[in-house]
């Protein structure tokens, strides 16, 4: 499972129903877009410090995807999907779904576009 920013956010803050879905998987993932998203977010967090710990303990528990260039070729193609579908999504986002459709790994997030992309399967908490 590919975690998206939302799904990070609400894990560090140890929301239960995303701790649990999080715990039922054996492998879990963090696009690099994420990890910079949520970097970025910490740093004008007041809770800085503690978000800080937590990512330092936490990134033994998942694997960091890279993007590389048969990612950009997914990306590409999702974007000229959703262009003709007149369904853009955020461009970071579109990276995230790259990273999933390349690996064939489901996203967790409370993103509903994500259910426009197709060939990505979105996770949710509610």
């Amino acid at each position: 499972m590919i975690l998206d920013t939302n799904a990070l956010s609400a894990f560090a803050d140890g929301v239960a129903p995303v701790v649990q879905q999080i715990a039922a998987v054996d492998e879990l993932h963090l696009p690099v877009i994420v990890l910079g998203e949520y970097r970025f977010g910490i740093a004008v967090s007041r809770r800085r410090r503690e978000y800080e710990a937590w990512l330092a303990r936490g990134g033994a528990f998942w694997n960091v995807l890279p993007l590389v260039e048969e990612t950009a070729t997914h990306y590409a193609s999702i974007r000229e999907h959703l262009k003709r579908a007149g369904a853009p999504l955020p461009a970071n986002d579109v990276w995230i779904a790259a990273l999933a459709r390349q690996h064939d790994l489901p996203v967790l997030s409370r993103d509903t576009h994500f259910d426009a992309v197709p060939g990505v399967t979105r996770l949710s908490w509610h």
